[in-house]
């Protein structure tokens, strides 16, 4: 019987509710809102006018509201900029302080039977007694919970969400560190890979430069898997590429985790869009750090 971990998640939560909470969020997110239903959870960008992500979201509705789920530095900068024009909608836009919790594990069936929680083939989010369950993968589902719920005594608890991250990350999910607010444009983190980006649903900020750049073919870069050894999490985030018997700036990590039971550093990095498998690169400020492109686990051609 395989393991079945469970970890408290570090991302955070936006909150809306209101009546006018479909029409504000439609304008201002990469995602047709229109097909988010009870039954599954969406990808969607948060742009500035310039295109430019403050982040990229897991967006699901429950009861009446809808959340959207985040790293703590995506949440802190979007709920700034979602709340600056809701004075002119019946929309309320909060942080939420409801818990999330990762379940990670080759086989979750026993787990997700014990939790009443039943994912079809079609539907990727439930509505459960606990909360709300989304299928990130079939080895991967974050719960939102309520203050009952309550874990099956044999799950493994965690004490952080490093495993959970690592995955992630494996999976090729964009997620925002700091450093990377406000830096780049939604498809140079792989998000119409996901199916994050509505190319037909009308107006939101930042479309137009989203538009220039699948329709004008004029985005050169894309987000990256890297790995390698390494002690622990980079402070310094900036990576080198080898070009000749020099190196050059080749970006910075936008996320990353670190696994210290294999001392295997991994994150996403955004590079030209020629970088292929295999290539090394390193830490600038770290160069014994050397980190291998690994393949994406799925296409970067537009919807």
């Amino acid at each position: 019987m395989s393991t079945v971990y469970a970890c408290p998640l570090s991302y955070s939560l936006i909150s809306l509710t209101g009546k006018d909470k479909l029409s504000y969020l439609h304008g201002q997110i990469t995602q047709d809102i229109n097909k988010l239903t009870d039954d599954n959870f969406l990808w969607a960008g948060h742009c500035n006018a310039k295109g430019k992500l403050w982040g990229v979201f897991r967006l699901f509705s429950h009861l009446d509201s809808y959340y959207l789920a985040g790293s703590k530095p995506e949440v802190e900068q979007s709920l700034v900029e979602l709340k600056k024009y809701a004075v002119f909608s019946q929309v309320d836009i909060q942080q939420s302080e409801k818990p999330l919790i990762g379940l990670l594990g080759d086989d979750l069936t026993a787990t997700l039977e014990t939790l009443a929680i039943n994912f079809d083939d079609e539907h990727s989010a439930v509505d459960f007694a606990g909360g709300k369950a989304l299928k990130l993968a079939d080895n991967r589902v974050l719960l939102m919970v309520n203050d009952e719920f309550s874990l099956p005594d044999d799950i493994t608890a965690l004490d952080d969400d490093a495993l959970w991250q690592q995955a992630a990350i494996a999976a090729g999910e964009p997620s925002l560190n700091s450093d990377a607010i406000g830096e780049y444009v939604p498809q140079m983190v792989n998000l119409q890979a996901l199916g994050g980006i509505s190319f037909r649903k009308g107006c939101y900020t930042g479309q137009e430069t989203v538009a220039r750049m699948k329709y004008l073919g004029k985005n050169k870069r894309a987000m990256y898997i890297v790995s390698g050894k390494a002690e622990g999490l980079l402070d310094e985030l900036e990576l080198e590429t080898q070009l000749g018997e020099n190196w050059r700036r080749a970006g910075k990590l936008i996320s990353q985790s670190y696994n210290q039971q294999t001392q295997t550093l991994m994150g996403l990095v955004v590079l030209p869009n020629d970088n292929e498998a295999g290539q090394i690169l390193r830490a600038k400020h770290l160069p014994q750090v050397e980190l291998s492109i690994q393949a994406l686990p799925y296409s970067l051609e537009d919807e």
